[in-house]
């Protein structure tokens, strides 16, 4: 479990058309992340 304020692990995910998103390329923005099954 990550404590809340501490910095989000580094990951990579597919996106809505297939195209990959890492941490890395989100940072500095306002992200939302939603995972659904």
């Amino acid at each position: 479990m990550i404590e809340v304020g501490a910095a989000a692990p580094d990951f990579e995910l597919a996106d809505q058309d297939g195209e990959k998103v890492r941490l890395e390329d989100l940072r500095g923005q306002r992200s939302l992340l939603v995972f659904y099954p």
